[in-house]
């Protein structure tokens, strides 16, 4: 039998005594539902706000202008897709930026793939000296740049057009794939790599087959993006094409001092269509390769 206490009891508690829970306001709803999700929508809201521009610029590819400008919206017309080229020199200049931007970016991804394989695997001297050259040409205002190459190619007496187009480009798009390249190397395990060489692979065979294709991501990524900086660019071109090259980034500044043809949005939302398929294609391999496994 248990002792008997000193000390009272309570007394029990009445329903009336129990404090009754708060109910939320319903106007506080949307509220705690935006705090909730406030990175998404902030996230939603910056990327609507960058795809506007090339939301005009769909828009007026279907526009009838009355002049030679194509900034008001006239009448809808289908006329400049059915005849992208119908401008003088507009394609020729948009396969020469083709072509420079293809060969731009087999060059710098090769260069800049051996150099990130380099600076993240191997010690030597003047690493960290050269780690911070790379990001001088991303840090660089573009209009020094291009002067200083436009000076060398004077001082070297080399005749401007196509091949200073091209190394020009080359040079600026290899530290953007240096750093894309660099990042997913230094992300890789290097125990595949060990165990590759475990199981009797070669040196070629280890890369061919186990570093190559974890390695391709980051190579992807550099080289789309040394494609799309080639492509638009427009001062460092400027500087160090010839009197005679005429790439499409310039085609378009001078026909927009005389009036914008609407071939130009034909274009524009032609490859901003093409860049997004290819994302998304990327998209649906790599979610289709994760379900596999």
């Amino acid at each position: 039998m248990a002792p008997p206490s000193d000390t009272v009891p309570p007394p029990p508690r009445t329903p009336s005594a129990v404090p009754r829970a708060r109910r939320p306001h319903p106007l506080l709803a949307p509220v705690r539902l935006l705090r909730r999700h406030a990175v998404v929508v902030a996230g939603t809201l910056a990327l609507a706000y960058l795809l506007v521009p090339n939301l005009v610029v769909l828009v007026f590819s279907f526009n009838k202008p009355a002049g030679r400008f194509n900034y008001e919206w006239r009448t809808f017309s289908t006329d400049a897709w059915t005849d992208p080229c119908g401008v003088a020199d507009m394609c020729g200049s948009l396969s020469l930026s083709l072509r420079i931007a293809v060969l731009a970016t087999l060059g710098a991804t090769v260069l800049g793939t051996l150099a990130a394989f380099a600076l993240a695997r191997y010690r030597f001297r003047a690493k960290g000296t050269a780690n911070a050259l790379i990001f001088l040409p991303m840090a660089m205002p573009e209009v020094v740049m291009a002067a200083s190459l436009g000076t060398l190619f004077l001082n070297m007496r080399v005749a401007f057009g196509f091949t200073t187009i091209l190394i020009a480009h080359v040079m600026f798009c290899l530290s953007f794939v240096i750093v894309a390249v660099k990042a997913r190397v230094m992300s890789m395990d290097p125990r595949l790599e060990e165990a590759a060489r475990d199981l009797y692979a070669g040196p070629v065979q280890t890369f061919l087959r186990v570093t190559l294709p974890l390695a391709a991501p980051g190579i992807a990524a550099g080289a789309l993006l040394s494609f799309a900086l080639s492509f638009d660019d427009f001062i460092i071109t400027q500087f160090n094409a010839g009197p005679s090259t005429v790439t499409f980034p310039m085609f378009v500044w001078g026909a927009a001092q005389r009036g914008t043809p609407v071939q130009v949005n034909v274009i524009g939302t032609a490859m901003f269509v093409l860049a997004v398929a290819i994302v998304l294609v990327g998209q649906v391999t790599a979610n289709h390769r994760r379900r596999s496994r």
